[in-house]
């Protein structure tokens, strides 16, 4: 039987399909991870809050998180075809973001416009590092062109 011999060129193109694949699984699992924790903390921020020693301290962990998700997604996530579409949803949520929610009815102990207030803030939080990082390779591609 002879051997099949495979070119250099063939190896490395799937070395970096494979590296590429892995990078974008890296992203999704950030996406996902990240949407998660700004939902479930924005909804019960009065219960993480008690964890930590001050609540200053609660808000700089759940920022630094959300923003190295956010930048982890605009890095490895998006295809040159999908980034318009992203940063037009980055901007509609971040203009969803400055929304009165105390205006919403509230029932009794619960103040659903506070509840909203910190989800929307948490998903902007998390989703402007990746719009800035989007943005900046869409910038230097059109500037490469």
């Amino acid at each position: 039987m002879a051997k099949r011999k495979t070119s250099a060129k063939k190896v490395k193109k799937l070395k970096d399909s494979w590296a590429n694949k892995e990078a974008h699984k890296l992203a999704h699992y950030a996406f996902f991870s990240g949407i998660i924790i700004a939902i479930i903390t924005g909804l019960f921020k009065n219960w993480y809050a008690g964890i930590f020693v001050t609540s200053y301290q609660a808000n700089m962990f759940l920022g630094s998180t959300l923003i190295v998700l956010g930048f982890i997604v605009g890095l490895f996530n998006l295809k040159t075809q999908e980034t318009t579409p992203f940063l037009i949803a980055c901007i509609a949520l971040m203009m969803a973001g400055i929304v009165n929610f105390g205006a919403i009815l509230n029932f009794d102990a619960i103040n659903i416009g506070a509840m909203l207030r910190n989800v929307m803030s948490n998903i902007v939080v998390f989703v402007v590092p990746a719009a800035l990082i989007v943005s900046m390779k869409t910038i230097w591609k059109l500037a490469s062109d």
